[in-house]
This record gives structure tokens, C-alpha cells and sequence, in this order.
């Protein structure tokens, strides 16, 4: 049976979407996918107002992390964690054999940029890694903020996971200053896992050039010779870049700003309805946009309401995530969610829990 998803990834996928992905193959060094691979590239740079670097990745957004660490340093990094997935970027800079100190603050919270000023200002990093929107928590780093610090010090490596931010939120990483972006498309895109787009600035691919060991896959030297004639080093998922295209299409048909406004309408209906029947996690002021984090303040059995769910209404939503399981549960609000789909889920858990069935 299909359970409708609205869990922060992999979100819930259209049929015309699923069927975009079932168009016949190309010969990925061929003109057909490089004409495919240029057109999206195009789209994409528009959602990230950029003519910069856009680069399409067969691989989850995990691999881009850990490539971007592998290409930007070669001295030491500081990775801020607010979260499970900020948390596990800090141990992918370890497990690379990366030089990395942690600058953490308690889950829930948000790094703040005096907190990052300070450390940076000591000299011993060339990069910093940043999760923008901290899924497991559903809070939301102060980009705009940081960004204004890290452009401070030039020789620092600005890299930003934008996983369950891109498609929610505006975000122009050339503006900010950001070197690398990245980006899974299992959220805010609508799409299917398995696929991630990444923005690099021109500062970094230089960086790039000279960084020793960074790998084979996740080359952005590689990447960019490939991009040049529209290709990719390795054979591409194609029948994701089919689907992304059809995607773009949409987002940039209904309006970026439209888009943006849309998702957060849906966003502040699900805090309101957080704060009156239970309480939000996140800090007050950094709250996600494409996912709300609910503190589970009545101690119901999260399990049992998706149970309820499930059988009542085909649907589920999210756990909370690690050591916040049960703590906490998450209700995504991104992609091609509606906000009469939103209604009638909280109507439905409204209904489930004043029955005391969870």
C-alpha cells in the first residue's frame, strides 16, 4: 500500500514526475543529453541566481559532502554541528583524514556568527562546513549572517549543505559568498533520491587545482572539463536530469518568489498549529522552512499516531531523529505538498490525538 509521505526526505514524488523518469535513454556522450545536460544546467543556474558553476552529480548528497572537503582544504576545517547530519559532516572530515575541530552547539539551536568569528579569527582554518537547514532539528542557520563573517577572511573556504533549504528558501550563493553549495533532490526538488546538484564558485575550483588527494569521483577540476562540453566524467543518471528538467520547468513557470512564499505560507500554518497543541524545537527565529520540528510536549507515542495514520488515512510522517526519536516529530511542508494537503494531516492528527489512540 502507498503511504503518502510527509517526512523531510525522500518527499512525496508526482506521477507526471515518475513518468518523466521513464523517457528512453541517451547516449550520455551524445548531443541529445549534452542539449538535456545544458538546458538544466541554465534552469538550475536561474534558481540559483548564478552564471556560475552548477554541477549535476549521480550520487547522494553524502558524496558531495565529502567531496567538498576532499577538493577546499588542505590545512583545517571548522565544522559547526546543530544536528545528526551536521554532526555526521564533522565525522566525514575525520574519516577523510581531514584536520577538523568541532564548534557545536546543543541540538535544536542555531550556530551564530560570533560564535564562528571568533573561531575563525584564530587563523587555523581554510574552510568551514555549515548545514543551513539542520533536518533532524528542523531549525534553520542565519546564512545571511554567517555569510557576512566568512567574507571576512579570504583564505577560508565557505561550504554550505543546502539539502532541505534549496527550492524552500532563496538562497544566491554567489551573493553570499558561498564557494560550494550542495544539494540532494529527494526534498525540496520533488524528486526521487539518488541525485545532487552542487554550486562552486570560481574562487574554490582555483583552490581545487591545488588541493592534493581529492579524490576521483568528486573531482570539481574533473567536473568542470566535463560541464564544459555539457557532460558529466561518469555516466549520469539520466532519467533524474529528465525529471529535474521537468521540475525546473514548473518552479520557474509558477515564479521562484512565488514558490518561496507558497512554502513558507505552509510553514507558519504548521507553527501555529505546533505551538497551540504542542511546542516547536527549534529556536524561537530559526525555525526551517521546508519541515517543522513539533517537541513533542503530550507524550504521545509517535509510532502509534503513524500507525493511525497509516490505517486511517494511507499517510505517515517523520520520527524525530536520533537521540530526539519520540522526543520530537517532523511534518515536511516542501516540494509539491499543498497547503490543503497540510490541512486535513494536522486535522487528522488533531483527530487521532484528542482520541487518545497515539
Amino acid at each position: 500500500m502507498h503511504k503518502k509521505l510527509f517526512i523531510p526526505g525522500p518527499v512525496e514524488v508526482h506521477e507526471d514526475v515518475l513518468k518523466a523518469m521513464s523517457a528512453p535513454m541517451l547516449a550520455h556522450r551524445g548531443k541529445d543529453y549534452e542539449d538535456l545536460h545544458k538546458g538544466v544546467k541554465g534552469k538550475l543556474q536561474k534558481l540559483l541566481y548564478t552564471n556560475g558553476n552548477v554541477f549535476l552529480i549521480t550520487s547522494s548528497a553524502t558524496g558531495a559532502m565529502e567531496g567538498s572537503i576532499r577538493n577546499l582544504s588542505e590545512k583545517r576545517i571548522l565544522s559547526t554541528t546543530c544536528g545528526a547530519f551536521s554532526e555526521r559532516w564533522y565525522q566525514i572530515c575525520l574519516e577523510n583524514g581531514k584536520e577538523a575541530d568541532q564548534l557545536a552547539v546543543e541540538w535544536g539551536n542555531a550556530v551564530k556568527p560570533e560564535m564562528i568569528e571568533s573561531q575563525l579569527a584564530t587563523g587555523k582554518y581554510d574552510a568551514i562546513t555549515l548545514v543551513h537547514s539542520e533536518t533532524s532539528t528542523g531549525l534553520l542557520n542565519p546564512l545571511e549572517d554567517i555569510a557576512n563573517v566568512v567574507r571576512k577572511f579570504p583564505d577560508v573556504m565557505f561550504i554550505v549543505d543546502a539539502v532541505s533549504s534549496l527550492v524552500t528558501v532563496k538562497i544566491e550563493p554567489e551573493r553570499l559568498g558561498i564557494d560550494l553549495l550542495l544539494a540532494g533532490v529527494q526534498k525540496g526538488f520533488g524528486l526521487p533520491p539518488g541525485f545532487t546538484v552542487v554550486y562552486v564558485s570560481e574562487r574554490a575550483m582555483k583552490k581545487a587545482e591545488n588541493v592534493k588527494n581529492r579524490g576521483s569521483y568528486f573531482n570539481l577540476t574533473e567536473l568542470k572539463k566535463f560541464d564544459e562540453k555539457n557532460q558529466t566524467p561518469n555516466t549520469p543518471s539520466i532519467s533524474h536530469i529528465y525529471a529535474l528538467d521537468l521540475q525546473l520547468n514548473k518552479f520557474l513557470s509558477e515564479g521562484l518568489d512565488n514558490r518561496f512564499a507558497r512554502t513558507l505560507e505552509m510553514a507558519k500554518y504548521t507553527r501555529s498549529w505546533a505551538e497551540n497543541r504542542f511546542k516547536l524545537f527549534p529556536e524561537k527565529g530559526y525555525e526551517a522552512v521546508g519541515l517543522t520540528s513539533v517537541s513533542n510536549t503530550r507524550g504521545i507515542s509517535v509510532k502509534k499516531l503513524n500507525d493511525e495514520l497509516t490505517r486511517q488515512h494511507s499517510c505517515v510522517i517523520s520520527d524525530g531523529y536520533g537521540k530526539i526519536k519520540e522526543k520530537t516529530f517532523r511534518i515536511a511542508h516542501m516540494a509539491d505538498i499543498t497547503m490543503e494537503e497540510i490541512k486535513s494531516l494536522l486535522r487528522w492528527i488533531d483527530e487521532i490525538v484528542d482520541k487518545k489512540l497515539c
